[in-house]
């Protein structure tokens, strides 16, 4: 926000002339020399600098300071000043300063303590309709404050405007903000739905008018939330939700062919979460363990640390699989390889329980010296100093029993300090 305040303190009358020249402009402005160092003024004024022009600079400059210093009912004063900049008609465009009046507003009126939803709505009405640059991003904005306040209807109506708003010759940039927002007027009616079913949830699913009304609202979100998948992007919350509403209809070929396609789809972004989300619903409904392993085995490679990784390793060592056992002792050793599983019981137990299984292998010193081998020089460091010892000593005793107990195993050549006071390493 400041970033933009500064830049149209500072830009030239003759940049705001011409949007080709702002962009061509871009490279050179950057190399010049900061207007903010030491000894050079802020705000400087240019020969073709009107009182208008001046008086505008110099309100925006207070906004700036009052706002810097969080003193929300000056800058709300000045603020009340600065529109009239719009009326400049010496200027071919004015769109930079209907984005600063629309961001500058809003910040203020959030942090303004008499703030009322009427303000809101007044600022946003007015920007939205003093031009057409930021009109769709304007109009979500305004649905989101008005859905953070209660009203959801409200905040669905004004979607729907914005859904069907369309100026000139229809560009990519406003078709896929326009997807945008009929993606979340469908999210909308989404949440519409959960009201309606928990409403429901006392034992009256079996009225037909609220079952309908569901029934109604499910339809409306399901035909945006479907095409997403049209449109490759992160789209997390409108996934679950739509998965949400198939599963309550029993509809799972179609939910679990929404999760295939969202986690393994090479037209969307690399995704974790879907990987995730495809694991939790096949979980919840008792899928057999290689879907699962499955599920999990990329999310592995991308996250090794995530805390599903435990639950990998418990499918890998529950395998009858022979190769799994060695896997599932690479899994455990990389979620340790981070310091947030560190201090983890259940982790350790983990890794206990696979090398116990291991060790009934002939080749299992084979295996950990393997999985062991790019980590002598530093697993110590991380796991068995003295430090760590007598932190765990007093703040876990199991834990250092287990890890204790392990010790030589992962590290046979190498003499560790890791051991209880009094006792030798």
């Amino acid at each position: 926000m400041m970033d933009d305040v500064e830049g149209e303190l500072r830009r030239p009358e003759g940049d705001l002339d011409d949007d080709h020249n702002l962009s061509d402009n871009t490279s050179s402005r950057r190399n010049r020399k900061s207007m903010f160092s030491p000894g050079i003024p802020m705000c400087v004024e240019t020969l073709k600098e009107t009182g208008f022009h001046q008086s505008n600079r110099l309100c925006l400059e207070r906004i700036r300071e009052a706002m810097l210093h969080h003193r929300w009912q000056e800058a709300a004063e000045f603020m009340a000043c600065y529109p009239q900049t719009l009326e400049n008609t010496t200027r071919s465009s004015t769109k930079q300063y209907k984005e600063v009046i629309w961001r500058l507003s809003t910040e203020i009126l959030h942090h303004h303590h008499n703030s009322k939803m009427e303000d809101y709505n007044n600022i946003y009405e007015r920007i939205k309709h003093s031009g057409v640059k930021h009109y769709l991003m304007i109009s979500l904005e305004h649905s989101f404050h008005m859905l953070l306040n209660g009203h959801i209807e409200d905040a669905k109506r004004h979607l729907l405007a914005a859904e069907s708003w369309r100026y000139g010759r229809e560009s990519t940039d406003q078709y896929q903000k326009v997807k945008l927002i009929q993606a979340y007027r469908s999210l909308l009616d989404y949440i519409i739905w959960c009201d309606k079913k928990f409403t429901l949830s006392g034992g009256n699913f079996n009225d037909p008018v609220g079952n309908q009304e569901m029934q109604n609202y499910f339809r409306q979100a399901s035909v945006n939330l479907k095409d997403i998948l049209k449109n490759p992007g992160v789209w997390d919350p409108f996934i679950l939700s739509y998965v949400e509403m198939l599963e309550f209809y029993e509809d799972h070929d179609e939910a679990l062919n929404v999760l295939n396609d969202y986690a393994y789809d090479n037209n969307f972004p690399p995704n974790p979460n879907a990987h995730v989300f495809l694991y939790q619903y096949l979980k919840r409904h008792n899928a057999p363990g290689t879907k699962l392993m499955k599920a999990l085995k990329i999310l592995c490679v991308s996250v090794p640390s995530h805390e599903l990784m435990l639950e990998y390793g418990s499918l890998l060592l529950q395998s009858e699989k022979a190769s799994h056992l060695p896997k599932a002792l690479g899994v455990v050793l990389e979620m340790l390889d981070f310091a947030c599983w560190r201090s983890n019981l259940d982790v350790w137990k983990h890794l206990k329980a696979v090398i116990q299984k291991l060790q009934l292998r002939e080749d299992w010193r084979k295996v950990v010296l393997e999985k062991m081998a790019g980590r002598k020089d530093w697993w110590p460091v991380l796991h068995f100093t003295s430090f760590h010892a007598r932190k765990d000593s007093e703040e876990n005793p199991e834990l250092m029993e287990v890890k204790a107990s392990l010790r030589e195993v992962l590290c046979p050549d190498i003499t560790l300090k890791y051991c209880a006071a009094g006792s030798s390493s």
